[in-house]
């Protein structure tokens, strides 16, 4: 019990549950039995549990409670239906009902080491763990913890990372599962969250709380973004991340095996906010559509390749971070839109109310964009446009 970190209590329970199947064996199957062992010196004590009844029919079941009253003068307060323990002789254990009792004190003890790795590892979800990678198996990475193993499968390993048999590795947990033969620790070297966590690390103003981790995304390997805000104002929370000559974040990218780490500044604004996260692109402007999540992005064309990115890496890394469609484009692009999204919207005023093309278009200049739009209007609203009457 000591050696596996098991509960000694549980240990001599398993104890008396084995020894009670086993004295079935001896005594009959259909005898209830119940075995006390005594927590000081070891003594074992073995009852059947028996029913009062005003009629027994089966002695190994049921009792008369003048007789129960004779086996324990405690049971005269016993009525018809109530249970009593009825000592039993102890006896030699044969080599089947030795063996009955070791499989079912094993099993339990089995069980019971489960449950105590179980409830060790559970806790240890959503943190980054440490081990020595035991075996490859398909592609995927069996990690020795110490008292248990751990899984790396292949797609949550970094991609081209050489990892082998002896090595030490570090992983996020992300989940942990009860399973038939024991827990099932699931470890990511690809998960956002790795990265996430190695910051906390490595930056004592995140590990304080000085400054808040908000958001990132990563492709494996590659190139990776991490958004943070700093709790304290007076603190530069990009430059805190850098860390001096680049330490902080330097030790983050040599354990992600070079991925190239972007670190934005966190702003309220979704505008600014972009901006930050398509850096070193320089944005013109920015059109925000808060109710459907969608950024409009404007820039010139010798900015577009940075904002876009290798095969779109970029905008893609800052479409996650935000959790925003972004839409990248170049002022000419722009305009080509707006232009047809004026026309598109003015012919929808000229063909379902039956006005000429330029009161459409006066409306469309004023900001209706729907008839529902117009419906809801106040009707001193609409006056004011040149050309409506009232």
């Amino acid at each position: 019990a000591l050696e596996k970190s098991i509960d000694k209590e549980l240990i001599i329970s398993s104890m008396e549950t084995g020894i009670a199947k086993a004295a079935k064996s001896k005594f009959g199957q259909e005898n209830e039995i119940k075995v006390s062992i005594n927590r000081d010196n070891g003594d074992i004590e073995l009852f059947r549990k028996l029913v009062i009844s005003e009629n027994p029919e089966n002695a190994n079941t049921e009792i008369k409670l003048e007789d129960a009253i004779s086996l324990n003068e405690n049971n005269k307060d016993k009525s018809i239906g109530d249970e009593v323990l009825q000592p039993l002789p102890s006896f030699d254990f044969g080599r089947i009902a030795a063996q009955t009792a070791k499989q079912v004190i094993s099993f339990n003890v089995r069980e019971a080491e489960r449950e105590r790795q179980f409830n060790d590892f559970i806790d240890k979800k959503d943190t980054i763990l440490s081990g020595i990678v035991k075996r490859l198996e398909f592609g995927s990475v069996i990690v020795d913890l110490g008292r248990t193993e751990a899984i790396i499968q292949k797609n949550e390993l970094i991609p081209r990372e050489n990892i082998k048999a002896g090595d030490r590795v570090k992983a996020y947990c992300y989940d942990v599962r009860r399973e038939p033969r024991g827990q099932q620790i699931f470890l990511s070297r690809a998960h956002p969250k790795f990265m996430e966590k190695l910051f906390v690390q490595e930056v004592p103003e995140i590990y304080d709380g000085l400054i808040e981790i908000k958001s990132s995304s990563r492709d494996p390997g590659s190139r990776a973004k991490i958004c943070v805000k700093a709790v304290d104002t007076s603190l530069d929370p990009v430059g805190a991340c850098v860390g001096m000559r680049g330490s902080r974040v330097q030790a983050v990218v040599n354990e992600l095996q070079g991925e190239k780490i972007d670190i934005v500044n966190w702003s309220e604004d979704a505008a600014i906010l972009v901006s930050n996260a398509l850096s070193p692109a320089e944005v013109q402007r920015v059109n925000v559509d808060a109710e459907r999540k969608k950024l409009d992005v404007i820039l010139t064309e010798e900015n577009l390749s940075k904002a876009i990115g290798r095969r779109g890496q970029n905008v893609r890394l800052a479409t996650k971070l935000l959790n925003y469609e972004i839409n990248i484009m170049t002022d000419a692009e722009d305009s080509e839109r707006r232009q047809l999204e004026f026309k598109e919207k003015t012919d929808n005023f000229v063909k379902n109310l039956e006005l000429d093309e330029t009161l459409g278009q006066l409306l469309v200049a004023e900001g209706f964009s729907t008839i529902d739009d117009i419906k809801d209007s106040l009707p001193e609203n609409l006056t004011k446009i040149e050309g409506i009457e009232e």
